[in-house]
């Protein structure tokens, strides 16, 4: 094999081509061997070569010639001209007093600001774009496996109703049959009647005509038909059977789309800004850790805010300056935290009395309608229905970090209760037995309130359990907190609302002991919150880690600090 043409062989000599490469001219970027070094310098003079070895080839800078002065290097840099000079531009009196550095010292500085653009682009700038290209590729993800959840909900509402015509249709070709039986054995009876007194009036006919016939004056004298023949004068009751008629009902598009379902408006917005460049931390949405903050030693009330709710149920923050509240009616009222002043008073879409809310990371407000079997949204100042169920009832509400919904459901009929997470307003997980097979939750009417922890943890507080009832993002049973503190007498666990705060604290209201129970992420109780607390129901903890409590007696919302 030819070692000139081999692949396989060493780096050869540019000017011999034979032997093996040991130095590197950084001038003419020329691979010499030790024997061809002296031969390379002479023959061109009017360079200055920088011989250096070959595993340090390029480390010399290539100073390019100077445009004013022939043969001459540029190894210096006017910043007030912006150009390349020479020595001798350097002496020459058109750059006298300017600032001049030496062009090793710009190559540097170069050298840098085009790694920094460099380490941007490839640390950030690509990174936040293949970030995009994946976000866009979940949301093709999405769209399809919604259309996809889409259809088959149609097609189950199609068969569905289905079932109910063809049920009505059995049902009144039942009656129809029934009422063809009824009328025909009716009429059938009459005929059987009939038919037998014209067979008696055929042996009238017959047993006369003997008579007759016989010329037998005796008889013919004694016989006396006029009874008989009034008897049969009589004629029997007409039967008009009453025929059934079909009349057929109009049916109209607009009312079959009201019956079957609609779909609700959908839509794309471009948002300007709805991408932010990746940094190299983490937010705490994605799951860095958070700067610790210890607990006060007591607990501070910073304010208190006047609802006008006779009974106050629950409390949303909307940022960190305004908060939603609800109470035992069909109102949601949105409020000022300094200044305490009403904002806004929205009424349901049906007229119902709400049992949850919850704000999105938008500020949009969402809320359940239990009697409505629905979850809706209020957004640019309507109300859309995002959610709608069959027999469940939706109850409490809450927004994952992933911007998923977490409601609790409540079959009245089959008194079950379970965890629904819906992504982009689709079904995606259902909780609601342990590995035993039994329920999660507790039965009947009671109030629950859930929230998910940061570590992904769904938290529930069931009050008819007395619990409070944590399992991870896969549904798996993880404890119960019931509130019994060795060594501390209290009253029995009510565990009203429940939220968790930065430092994967649980926090729930426990109306009958008149305080919020504070325990870590593993159900290990931490602390108890109070601050005169009347009746404490709802809660939420804004992005300071301001606790606000809504008190059901007074209609008040209680602001407090309890971490540092």
């Amino acid at each position: 094999m030819d070692p000139r043409t081999s692949a396989q062989d060493v780096m050869r000599c540019d000017l011999c081509e034979t032997a093996v490469v040991q130095m590197h001219c950084d001038t003419c970027l020329v691979n010499l061997c030790k024997a061809c070094v002296g031969e390379h310098t002479i023959s061109d003079k009017s360079k200055k070569h920088e011989i250096v070895t070959s595993n340090l080839r390029k480390t010399t800078p290539l100073y390019p010639g100077c445009a004013s002065h022939v043969k001459e290097q540029c190894e210096m840099y006017c910043n007030q001209c912006d150009i390349l000079v020479c020595a001798t531009c350097v002496a020459s009196d058109q750059h006298l007093g300017h600032k001049l550095s030496k062009i090793l010292q710009v190559l540097d500085e170069r050298k840098e600001k085009i790694m920094n653009k460099q380490m941007e682009l490839k640390e950030t700038i690509c990174p936040t774009y293949m970030d995009i290209a994946s976000d866009i590729q979940n949301r093709i993800s999405q769209i399809e496996k919604n259309c996809e959840d889409l259809s088959a909900a149609i097609e189950e509402q199609g068969d569905v109703l289905h079932r109910e015509i063809r049920k009505h249709v059995t049902n009144l070709q039942d009656e129809v049959h029934d009422l063809k039986i009824k009328q025909l054995k009716t009429l059938q009876k009459h005929l059987d009647e009939i038919t037998v007194t014209i067979s008696d009036i055929k042996n009238e006919i017959s047993w006369i005509e003997a008579f007759v016939d016989s010329n037998d004056i005796t008889k013919l004298l004694a016989i006396n038909l006029t009874t008989t023949i009034d008897k049969y004068k009589n004629l029997p009751q007409k039967i008009l059977p009453s025929l059934p008629k079909f009349t057929p009902g109009k049916i109209l598009g607009e009312e079959i789309r009201k019956l079957f379902g609609v779909l609700a408006p959908s839509f794309m917005t471009l948002e300007k800004h709805g991408y932010s460049m990746r940094t190299t931390q983490k937010s705490p949405e994605a799951g860095s850790s958070p700067p610790v903050k210890q607990l006060l030693d007591e607990p501070e009330t910073v304010t208190n805010i006047h609802t006008g709710y006779e009974n106050l149920l629950n409390v949303a923050c909307r940022g960190d300056e305004e908060i939603w509240t609800s109470g035992t009616d069909n109102t949601m009222k949105l409020f000022s935290i300094n200044q305490g002043s009403l904002l806004k008073s929205i009424t349901t879409k049906s007229g119902n009395k709400l049992y949850d809310l919850a704000v999105t990371k938008n500020g949009d407000l969402v809320y359940t309608d239990h009697m409505d079997n629905s979850v809706n949204i209020v957004k640019n100042e309507g109300i859309e229905e995002i959610i709608k169920t069959q027999k469940w009832g939706p109850y409490s509400v809450c927004i994952t970090l992933s911007f998923d919904l977490l409601v609790i459901m409540y079959n009245i009929r089959e008194k079950q209760s379970k965890v629904v997470r819906y992504s982009g307003f689709t079904k995606k997980q259902t909780i609601q037995f342990d590995d035993q097979g039994k329920p999660l939750y507790s039965t009947g009417f009671y109030y629950r309130h859930i929230t998910e922890n940061r570590n992904l943890d769904i938290c529930v507080s069931d009050h008819k359990a007395g619990a409070v009832v944590v399992v991870n993002q896969a549904g798996k049973m993880r404890f119960r907190y019931t509130g019994r503190t060795p060594g501390l007498k209290i009253e029995p666990f009510n565990p009203r609302g429940i939220i968790t705060d930065s430092q994967s604290h649980i926090l729930t209201a426990d109306d009958n002991s008149l305080c919020v129970h504070v325990i870590d992420q593993d159900g290990h109780f931490v602390r108890y919150i109070n601050c005169g607390l009347s009746e404490p129901m709802g809660l939420c903890i804004d992005s300071n880690d301001y606790l606000f409590v809504a008190q059901y007696r007074n209609g008040k919302v209680k602001k407090i600090k309890y971490l540092q």
